[in-house]
Protein backbone atom coordinates (compact mmCIF):
# COMPACT_ATOMS: atom_id res chain seq x y z
CA UNK A 1 0.00 0.00 0.00
CA UNK A 2 2.58 2.80 0.66
CA UNK A 3 3.37 4.72 -2.21
CA UNK A 4 6.01 7.66 -2.93
CA UNK A 5 7.09 8.77 0.65
CA UNK A 6 9.42 11.88 1.78
CA UNK A 7 13.12 10.48 1.86
CA UNK A 8 13.43 12.07 5.36
CA UNK A 9 11.42 12.93 8.21
CA UNK A 10 10.19 16.86 8.40
CA UNK A 11 12.16 19.24 9.97
CA UNK A 12 10.54 21.80 12.79
CA UNK A 13 12.97 24.88 12.05
CA UNK A 14 12.64 28.35 13.95
CA UNK A 15 11.05 31.66 11.88
CA UNK A 16 13.42 33.39 9.09
CA UNK A 17 13.72 36.36 11.44
CA UNK A 18 15.20 33.78 14.05
CA UNK A 19 17.42 31.77 12.30
CA UNK A 20 19.03 35.28 9.88
CA UNK A 21 19.67 36.50 13.52
CA UNK A 22 21.63 33.63 14.06
CA UNK A 23 23.17 34.33 10.75
CA UNK A 24 24.03 37.68 11.80
CA UNK A 25 25.66 36.27 15.37
CA UNK A 26 27.61 33.70 13.37
CA UNK A 27 31.34 34.39 14.61
CA UNK A 28 32.73 34.17 10.90
CA UNK A 29 30.35 36.15 8.88
CA UNK A 30 30.44 38.78 11.70
CA UNK A 31 34.18 39.36 11.19
CA UNK A 32 33.24 39.30 7.32
CA UNK A 33 31.06 42.33 8.24
CA UNK A 34 33.53 43.97 10.62
CA UNK A 35 36.31 43.53 8.03
CA UNK A 36 33.86 44.89 5.00
CA UNK A 37 32.87 48.01 6.98
CA UNK A 38 36.20 48.55 7.67
CA UNK A 39 37.79 48.13 4.12
CA UNK A 40 38.51 50.99 1.41
CA UNK A 41 40.00 52.28 -1.37
CA UNK A 42 43.22 52.63 0.73
CA UNK A 43 42.84 48.81 1.78
CA UNK A 44 45.45 46.70 -0.36
CA UNK A 45 45.06 43.70 -1.62
CA UNK A 46 46.71 41.18 -3.70
CA UNK A 47 46.26 40.04 -7.34
CA UNK A 48 44.05 37.49 -6.11
CA UNK A 49 41.81 39.47 -3.77
CA UNK A 50 43.69 38.75 -0.74
CA UNK A 51 44.64 41.16 1.87
CA UNK A 52 47.93 42.02 1.36
CA UNK A 53 50.50 40.77 4.16
CA UNK A 54 50.90 44.39 5.84
CA UNK A 55 47.80 44.71 6.27
CA UNK A 56 46.75 41.48 8.32
CA UNK A 57 48.08 42.86 11.70
CA UNK A 58 45.40 45.58 11.46
CA UNK A 59 42.78 43.71 10.14
CA UNK A 60 42.96 41.51 13.43
CA UNK A 61 43.02 44.26 15.42
CA UNK A 62 39.88 45.38 14.25
CA UNK A 63 38.50 42.22 14.71
CA UNK A 64 39.43 42.27 18.27
CA UNK A 65 42.16 39.93 18.02
CA UNK A 66 45.52 41.82 18.39
CA UNK A 67 46.03 39.35 21.25
CA UNK A 68 46.58 35.99 19.07
CA UNK A 69 49.00 37.64 16.95
CA UNK A 70 51.93 35.79 18.51
CA UNK A 71 50.98 32.96 17.14
CA UNK A 72 49.59 34.14 14.15
CA UNK A 73 45.88 32.94 14.98
CA UNK A 74 44.96 36.86 14.67
CA UNK A 75 46.19 36.77 10.92
CA UNK A 76 44.80 33.70 10.23
CA UNK A 77 41.40 34.55 11.55
CA UNK A 78 41.19 37.62 9.73
CA UNK A 79 42.38 36.41 6.25
CA UNK A 80 39.84 33.86 6.32
CA UNK A 81 36.94 36.08 7.20
CA UNK A 82 38.19 39.07 4.25
CA UNK A 83 38.01 35.40 2.16
CA UNK A 84 34.62 35.36 3.05
CA UNK A 85 33.55 39.01 2.52
CA UNK A 86 35.53 39.25 -0.94
CA UNK A 87 33.28 35.69 -2.17
CA UNK A 88 30.13 36.72 -0.69
CA UNK A 89 30.07 40.19 -2.31
CA UNK A 90 30.46 41.94 1.10
CA UNK A 91 33.12 44.04 -0.70
CA UNK A 92 34.22 44.13 -4.23
CA UNK A 93 38.11 43.72 -5.41
CA UNK A 94 38.41 44.61 -9.13
CA UNK A 95 41.20 43.17 -11.09
CA UNK A 96 44.29 44.84 -11.47
CA UNK A 97 45.07 47.25 -14.19
CA UNK A 98 46.42 45.29 -17.18
CA UNK A 99 46.83 48.27 -19.10
CA UNK A 100 49.01 50.00 -17.00
CA UNK A 101 48.78 52.61 -14.61
CA UNK A 102 48.29 56.45 -15.01
CA UNK A 103 51.00 58.30 -17.19
CA UNK A 104 52.39 55.01 -18.39
CA UNK A 105 53.25 53.35 -15.33
CA UNK A 106 54.05 49.35 -14.60
CA UNK A 107 50.58 47.95 -14.18
CA UNK A 108 48.93 47.32 -10.97
CA UNK A 109 50.30 44.53 -8.96
CA UNK A 110 47.19 44.85 -6.63
CA UNK A 111 42.93 45.16 -7.08
CA UNK A 112 41.43 47.61 -5.21
CA UNK A 113 38.52 47.45 -3.26
CA UNK A 114 35.24 48.99 -2.75
CA UNK A 115 31.97 48.23 -1.04
CA UNK A 116 30.07 45.46 -2.17
CA UNK A 117 26.12 45.37 -2.60
CA UNK A 118 25.44 42.84 -0.61
CA UNK A 119 26.58 45.03 2.53
CA UNK A 120 23.68 46.73 2.25
CA UNK A 121 21.34 43.56 2.72
CA UNK A 122 22.15 43.71 6.42
CA UNK A 123 20.14 46.99 7.19
CA UNK A 124 18.12 46.74 4.01
CA UNK A 125 17.63 43.29 3.31
CA UNK A 126 14.66 41.00 4.61
CA UNK A 127 15.83 37.75 6.80
CA UNK A 128 15.47 35.92 3.48
CA UNK A 129 17.83 37.62 1.74
CA UNK A 130 20.42 37.68 5.04
CA UNK A 131 20.11 33.99 4.93
CA UNK A 132 21.05 33.90 1.57
CA UNK A 133 24.14 35.68 2.17
CA UNK A 134 24.65 33.61 4.91
CA UNK A 135 24.51 30.34 2.80
CA UNK A 136 27.07 31.84 0.44
CA UNK A 137 29.35 32.11 2.88
CA UNK A 138 28.64 28.61 3.99
CA UNK A 139 29.43 27.42 0.58
CA UNK A 140 33.01 29.21 1.08
CA UNK A 141 33.86 27.26 4.38
CA UNK A 142 32.67 24.18 2.79
CA UNK A 143 35.16 24.54 0.03
CA UNK A 144 37.82 25.18 2.61
CA UNK A 145 36.86 22.09 4.33
CA UNK A 146 37.39 19.86 1.69
CA UNK A 147 40.43 21.47 0.18
CA UNK A 148 43.80 19.91 0.71
CA UNK A 149 45.46 19.64 4.09
CA UNK A 150 48.05 22.27 4.40
CA UNK A 151 50.94 19.89 5.09
CA UNK A 152 50.14 18.15 1.91
CA UNK A 153 50.02 21.17 -0.38
CA UNK A 154 53.07 22.29 0.94
CA UNK A 155 54.69 18.47 -0.03
CA UNK A 156 53.27 19.42 -3.49
CA UNK A 157 54.87 22.10 -4.10
CA UNK A 158 57.42 21.62 -6.80
CA UNK A 159 61.13 22.79 -6.76
CA UNK A 160 59.88 25.88 -9.11
CA UNK A 161 57.49 26.72 -6.85
CA UNK A 162 54.34 25.30 -7.88
CA UNK A 163 51.56 22.95 -7.08
CA UNK A 164 51.82 18.98 -8.12
CA UNK A 165 48.48 18.76 -8.23
CA UNK A 166 48.79 15.62 -9.88
CA UNK A 167 50.79 14.54 -6.80
CA UNK A 168 47.71 15.08 -4.19
CA UNK A 169 45.87 11.97 -3.27
CA UNK A 170 42.99 14.51 -3.61
CA UNK A 171 39.83 14.28 -5.58
CA UNK A 172 37.82 17.76 -5.13
CA UNK A 173 34.53 15.72 -5.68
CA UNK A 174 34.76 12.60 -3.90
CA UNK A 175 35.97 14.82 -0.80
CA UNK A 176 32.55 17.08 -1.47
CA UNK A 177 30.62 14.02 -1.38
CA UNK A 178 32.14 12.74 1.20
CA UNK A 179 31.41 15.84 3.71
CA UNK A 180 28.10 16.14 1.94
CA UNK A 181 27.56 12.79 3.14
CA UNK A 182 28.81 13.08 6.59
CA UNK A 183 26.45 16.34 6.99
CA UNK A 184 23.83 14.33 5.56
CA UNK A 185 23.77 11.50 8.43
CA UNK A 186 24.26 13.94 10.73
CA UNK A 187 21.14 16.05 10.19
CA UNK A 188 19.27 12.13 10.22
CA UNK A 189 21.05 11.65 13.09
CA UNK A 190 19.89 15.16 14.57
CA UNK A 191 16.20 14.60 13.31
CA UNK A 192 16.14 10.81 15.14
CA UNK A 193 17.50 12.51 18.21
CA UNK A 194 13.80 14.57 18.16
CA UNK A 195 15.56 17.97 16.71
CA UNK A 196 18.94 18.52 17.32
CA UNK A 197 18.88 17.93 21.43
CA UNK A 198 21.61 15.94 21.75
CA UNK A 199 24.93 15.99 20.32
CA UNK A 200 26.53 13.07 18.02
CA UNK A 201 29.73 11.51 18.73
CA UNK A 202 32.74 12.15 16.41
CA UNK A 203 33.14 7.79 15.89
CA UNK A 204 30.04 7.14 15.62
CA UNK A 205 28.95 9.92 12.61
CA UNK A 206 32.51 8.41 11.34
CA UNK A 207 31.41 4.97 10.75
CA UNK A 208 28.08 5.26 9.30
CA UNK A 209 30.14 6.61 6.40
CA UNK A 210 32.35 3.78 6.17
CA UNK A 211 30.90 0.80 8.12
CA UNK A 212 29.04 -1.39 5.54
CA UNK A 213 25.14 -1.75 7.44
CA UNK A 214 25.56 -6.05 6.72
CA UNK A 215 29.37 -6.03 8.69
CA UNK A 216 28.86 -7.82 11.93
CA UNK A 217 32.54 -7.20 14.05
CA UNK A 218 34.47 -4.40 12.09
CA UNK A 219 37.43 -5.30 10.72
CA UNK A 220 40.58 -3.73 11.33
CA UNK A 221 41.30 -1.96 7.97
CA UNK A 222 37.89 -0.74 8.62
CA UNK A 223 38.32 0.79 11.97
CA UNK A 224 41.61 1.84 10.86
CA UNK A 225 39.35 3.77 8.16
CA UNK A 226 37.16 4.89 10.50
CA UNK A 227 40.05 6.33 12.55
CA UNK A 228 41.29 8.25 9.77
CA UNK A 229 38.02 10.02 8.99
CA UNK A 230 37.47 11.07 12.77
CA UNK A 231 40.75 12.97 12.52
CA UNK A 232 40.01 14.52 8.77
CA UNK A 233 36.37 15.88 9.86
CA UNK A 234 37.60 16.58 13.39
CA UNK A 235 39.24 19.44 10.91
CA UNK A 236 36.52 19.90 8.81
CA UNK A 237 34.02 20.59 11.75
CA UNK A 238 36.77 22.77 13.42
CA UNK A 239 36.11 25.08 9.95
CA UNK A 240 32.26 24.83 9.74
CA UNK A 241 31.89 25.73 13.57
CA UNK A 242 32.81 29.46 13.17
CA UNK A 243 30.10 29.93 10.25
CA UNK A 244 27.15 28.59 12.65
CA UNK A 245 26.87 25.39 11.25
CA UNK A 246 27.91 22.93 14.12
CA UNK A 247 28.56 23.16 17.69
CA UNK A 248 31.54 21.10 18.00
CA UNK A 249 33.86 19.93 20.68
CA UNK A 250 36.78 18.96 19.17
CA UNK A 251 39.13 15.44 19.54
CA UNK A 252 41.04 15.73 22.50
CA UNK A 253 44.28 16.56 21.39
CA UNK A 254 45.92 14.14 23.59
CA UNK A 255 44.38 11.26 21.53
CA UNK A 256 46.50 12.77 18.53
CA UNK A 257 49.47 12.91 19.78
CA UNK A 258 51.49 9.58 17.78
CA UNK A 259 51.89 6.61 19.90
CA UNK A 260 49.41 7.31 22.75
CA UNK A 261 48.05 4.53 24.45
CA UNK A 262 44.25 5.47 23.66
CA UNK A 263 44.85 7.07 20.68
CA UNK A 264 41.93 5.96 18.46
CA UNK A 265 44.10 4.22 16.01
CA UNK A 266 41.94 0.80 15.61
CA UNK A 267 38.95 0.72 17.90
CA UNK A 268 36.16 2.99 18.74
CA UNK A 269 35.84 4.11 21.46
CA UNK A 270 32.51 2.86 24.09
CA UNK A 271 32.92 4.05 27.30
CA UNK A 272 30.11 6.32 27.92
CA UNK A 273 32.40 8.52 30.16
CA UNK A 274 35.03 9.03 27.59
CA UNK A 275 33.27 9.47 24.47
CA UNK A 276 33.30 13.33 24.89
CA UNK A 277 37.23 13.25 24.49
CA UNK A 278 36.72 11.52 20.57
CA UNK A 279 34.56 14.80 19.16
CA UNK A 280 30.74 15.43 19.96
CA UNK A 281 29.40 17.45 16.90
CA UNK A 282 25.55 18.93 17.02
CA UNK A 283 23.86 20.62 13.70
CA UNK A 284 22.43 23.86 15.46
CA UNK A 285 18.97 24.98 14.15
CA UNK A 286 21.07 27.43 11.42
CA UNK A 287 23.05 24.25 10.36
CA UNK A 288 19.99 22.44 10.18
CA UNK A 289 18.22 24.75 7.86
CA UNK A 290 21.89 25.15 5.80
CA UNK A 291 22.15 21.51 5.45
CA UNK A 292 18.35 21.33 4.53
CA UNK A 293 18.67 24.28 2.09
CA UNK A 294 21.80 22.52 0.31
CA UNK A 295 19.53 19.26 -0.21
CA UNK A 296 16.22 21.12 -1.30
CA UNK A 297 19.48 22.52 -4.48
CA UNK A 298 20.02 18.91 -4.88
CA UNK A 299 16.85 17.69 -5.64
CA UNK A 300 16.60 15.52 -2.23
CA UNK A 301 12.90 15.48 -0.93
CA UNK A 302 14.13 17.05 2.28
CA UNK A 303 10.23 18.20 3.92
CA UNK A 304 9.99 20.79 7.01
CA UNK A 305 6.94 21.53 9.40
CA UNK A 306 4.82 24.52 7.89
CA UNK A 307 5.44 23.35 4.16
CA UNK A 308 1.85 22.64 3.81
CA UNK A 309 0.30 25.55 5.70
CA UNK A 310 -1.02 27.04 2.63
CA UNK A 311 -2.48 23.59 1.07
CA UNK A 312 -5.44 22.73 0.70
CA UNK A 313 -6.77 19.81 2.72
CA UNK A 314 -5.99 16.88 0.56
CA UNK A 315 -2.45 18.22 0.73
CA UNK A 316 -2.36 18.03 4.60
CA UNK A 317 -3.63 14.75 4.87
CA UNK A 318 -1.89 13.25 1.92
CA UNK A 319 1.57 15.59 3.28
CA UNK A 320 1.53 13.89 6.68
CA UNK A 321 0.76 10.50 6.20
CA UNK A 322 4.07 9.38 7.02
CA UNK A 323 5.21 11.85 9.37
CA UNK A 324 6.18 11.28 12.90
CA UNK A 325 3.73 11.84 15.43
CA UNK A 326 4.87 15.41 16.93
CA UNK A 327 5.90 16.37 13.19
CA UNK A 328 2.37 15.85 11.92
CA UNK A 329 0.23 17.71 14.73
CA UNK A 330 2.67 20.26 14.48
CA UNK A 331 1.88 20.71 10.56
CA UNK A 332 -1.84 20.08 11.43
CA UNK A 333 -1.83 22.91 14.00
CA UNK A 334 -0.26 25.45 11.72
CA UNK A 335 -2.40 24.16 8.76
CA UNK A 336 -5.59 25.11 11.27
CA UNK A 337 -4.58 27.97 12.82
CA UNK A 338 -5.30 30.62 9.45
CA UNK A 339 -8.65 28.76 8.98
CA UNK A 340 -11.85 28.77 10.89
CA UNK A 341 -12.89 25.79 12.60
CA UNK A 342 -15.93 24.49 10.91
CA UNK A 343 -15.02 25.44 7.60
CA UNK A 344 -11.57 23.47 8.29
CA UNK A 345 -13.49 20.68 9.45
CA UNK A 346 -15.77 20.12 6.15
CA UNK A 347 -12.52 21.03 4.32
CA UNK A 348 -10.65 17.84 5.68
CA UNK A 349 -13.64 15.71 5.79
CA UNK A 350 -13.88 16.35 2.24
CA UNK A 351 -9.96 15.31 1.36
CA UNK A 352 -10.77 12.32 3.46
CA UNK A 353 -13.10 10.40 0.84
CA UNK A 354 -11.91 8.49 -1.57
CA UNK A 355 -10.80 4.59 -3.10
CA UNK A 356 -6.83 5.07 -3.83
CA UNK A 357 -4.56 3.31 -2.18
CA UNK A 358 -3.51 6.70 0.83
CA UNK A 359 -7.32 6.90 1.46
CA UNK A 360 -7.26 4.88 4.86
CA UNK A 361 -4.43 6.98 6.44
CA UNK A 362 -5.69 9.95 5.13
CA UNK A 363 -9.18 9.26 7.06
CA UNK A 364 -7.05 8.53 9.91
CA UNK A 365 -4.91 11.77 9.84
CA UNK A 366 -8.63 13.28 9.48
CA UNK A 367 -9.29 12.22 12.56
CA UNK A 368 -6.70 13.41 14.45
CA UNK A 369 -6.91 16.54 12.74
CA UNK A 370 -10.54 17.28 13.92
CA UNK A 371 -9.87 15.90 17.55
CA UNK A 372 -7.34 19.34 17.54
CA UNK A 373 -10.33 21.36 15.97
CA UNK A 374 -12.42 20.15 19.24
CA UNK A 375 -16.07 20.45 19.91
CA UNK A 376 -16.35 23.06 17.04
CA UNK A 377 -16.02 20.24 14.35
CA UNK A 378 -18.90 18.21 15.89
CA UNK A 379 -21.63 20.05 13.58
CA UNK A 380 -19.70 18.99 10.35
CA UNK A 381 -18.74 15.74 11.45
CA UNK A 382 -22.54 15.27 11.81
CA UNK A 383 -22.96 15.89 8.69
CA UNK A 384 -21.33 13.05 7.65
CA UNK A 385 -22.57 10.18 9.79
CA UNK A 386 -24.56 8.71 6.91
CA UNK A 387 -21.90 8.84 4.48
CA UNK A 388 -20.32 5.13 3.90
CA UNK A 389 -16.99 6.09 4.15
CA UNK A 390 -16.89 8.68 6.69
CA UNK A 391 -19.91 7.28 8.56
CA UNK A 392 -17.57 5.05 10.63
CA UNK A 393 -15.03 7.90 11.41
CA UNK A 394 -17.75 10.28 12.64
CA UNK A 395 -19.51 8.06 15.16
CA UNK A 396 -15.99 7.10 16.40
CA UNK A 397 -14.66 10.52 16.54
CA UNK A 398 -18.06 11.85 18.26
CA UNK A 399 -17.95 9.44 20.84
CA UNK A 400 -14.40 9.85 21.64
CA UNK A 401 -15.89 13.71 22.38
CA UNK A 402 -18.40 12.62 24.56
CA UNK A 403 -21.26 13.49 22.30
CA UNK A 404 -24.88 12.79 22.96
CA UNK A 405 -27.34 11.18 20.10
CA UNK A 406 -24.71 9.24 18.36
CA UNK A 407 -26.45 6.82 16.50
CA UNK A 408 -25.21 3.02 16.14
CA UNK A 409 -23.77 1.81 13.17
CA UNK A 410 -25.00 -1.07 11.03
CA UNK A 411 -23.28 -3.78 10.90
CA UNK A 412 -21.73 -3.24 7.48
CA UNK A 413 -20.43 -0.15 8.36
CA UNK A 414 -18.59 -1.51 11.75
CA UNK A 415 -16.47 -4.04 8.98
CA UNK A 416 -16.00 -1.51 6.79
CA UNK A 417 -14.52 0.61 9.27
CA UNK A 418 -12.61 -2.26 10.61
CA UNK A 419 -11.31 -2.88 6.94
CA UNK A 420 -10.27 0.53 6.59
CA UNK A 421 -8.78 1.04 9.99
CA UNK A 422 -6.49 -1.71 9.74
CA UNK A 423 -5.32 -0.55 6.06
CA UNK A 424 -4.54 2.75 7.20
CA UNK A 425 -2.28 1.23 10.13
CA UNK A 426 -0.71 -1.44 7.48
CA UNK A 427 0.22 1.89 5.42
CA UNK A 428 1.50 4.00 8.05
CA UNK A 429 3.92 1.11 10.63
CA UNK A 430 3.38 -2.07 8.07
CA UNK A 431 3.19 -4.67 10.71
CA UNK A 432 3.81 -3.75 14.47
CA UNK A 433 3.15 -5.53 17.74
CA UNK A 434 0.52 -2.69 18.05
CA UNK A 435 -1.22 -4.10 14.81
CA UNK A 436 -1.05 -7.58 15.85
CA UNK A 437 -3.18 -6.60 18.99
CA UNK A 438 -5.44 -4.58 17.24
CA UNK A 439 -6.40 -7.45 15.11
CA UNK A 440 -6.61 -10.27 17.68
CA UNK A 441 -9.03 -7.58 19.47
CA UNK A 442 -11.26 -7.04 16.63
CA UNK A 443 -11.26 -10.69 15.86
CA UNK A 444 -12.12 -11.58 19.64
CA UNK A 445 -15.10 -9.41 19.66
CA UNK A 446 -16.94 -10.49 16.11
CA UNK A 447 -17.93 -14.14 16.14
CA UNK A 448 -17.33 -14.81 12.59
CA UNK A 449 -15.36 -11.88 11.86
CA UNK A 450 -13.90 -13.80 8.61
CA UNK A 451 -17.15 -14.15 7.10
CA UNK A 452 -18.46 -11.16 7.02
CA UNK A 453 -15.17 -9.43 6.54
CA UNK A 454 -14.55 -10.71 2.80
CA UNK A 455 -17.63 -9.72 1.72
CA UNK A 456 -17.08 -5.86 2.33
CA UNK A 457 -16.91 -3.58 -0.48
CA UNK A 458 -13.32 -2.15 0.27
CA UNK A 459 -10.75 -1.77 -2.64
CA UNK A 460 -8.08 -3.31 0.40
CA UNK A 461 -10.40 -6.35 2.00
CA UNK A 462 -8.00 -8.94 0.23
CA UNK A 463 -4.74 -7.02 1.10
CA UNK A 464 -6.29 -6.66 4.73
CA UNK A 465 -7.05 -10.32 5.29
CA UNK A 466 -3.57 -11.40 4.29
CA UNK A 467 -2.08 -9.37 6.93
CA UNK A 468 -4.53 -10.65 9.23
CA UNK A 469 -3.64 -13.97 8.60
CA UNK A 470 0.02 -12.99 8.87
CA UNK A 471 -0.25 -11.47 12.23
CA UNK A 472 -2.79 -13.26 14.28
CA UNK A 473 -0.88 -15.75 16.57
CA UNK A 474 -4.10 -17.90 16.29
CA UNK A 475 -3.74 -21.06 13.70
CA UNK A 476 -7.22 -21.85 13.48
CA UNK A 477 -7.90 -17.91 13.18
CA UNK A 478 -4.77 -17.35 10.88
CA UNK A 479 -6.25 -20.10 8.19
CA UNK A 480 -9.69 -18.61 8.18
CA UNK A 481 -8.13 -15.42 7.81
CA UNK A 482 -6.14 -16.40 4.39
CA UNK A 483 -9.36 -18.66 2.98
CA UNK A 484 -11.27 -15.34 3.49
CA UNK A 485 -8.79 -13.59 1.74
CA UNK A 486 -8.73 -15.79 -1.29
CA UNK A 487 -12.88 -15.35 -0.95
CA UNK A 488 -12.13 -11.64 -1.48
CA UNK A 489 -9.94 -11.37 -3.99
CA UNK A 490 -12.06 -14.26 -6.19
CA UNK A 491 -15.07 -12.36 -5.58
CA UNK A 492 -13.23 -8.99 -7.28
Amino acid sequence: MPGDRPTLPPVRLPSEAELARDALAAPLLARAVRLARWAGPATRVGPGGELADEQLPAAAEVLGLGDELSEGDGEAYASEAWRVAVDTGLVEVDDPDENGGPDGAEPDAEGHVTTGEQLGVLTSGSPQDILSLWLDALDVVFADATAPVLDDLAAAIGDDGEIDLDSLDWDPELEAEFLEGVLGNLYLLTLAEGGGEGPVPLPVLAASMIVPEDMGEPTDDILEQVSEAMMRLDDQFRLLEPIGLVSYVPVDEALMVEGAEDAPDASLPVDEEDVTRYGMVRLTPLGLYGIRSRMLEAGVDAPAVGDLADKDAHALLDGVAHFPELSARAETEQWLSSRAPADAARELLAAARGTDPGAPLRRLHCQQALSLVGEEAESAVREVLDDAELGGLARVWLAELGAGDVPPPPESMIFWLAIDTIAAQLDAEGEPDELQELVEGLVGQHSGFFEAAWRVEHPATAEVLEAMGRLHRDRTASKDARKAAFKARSRA
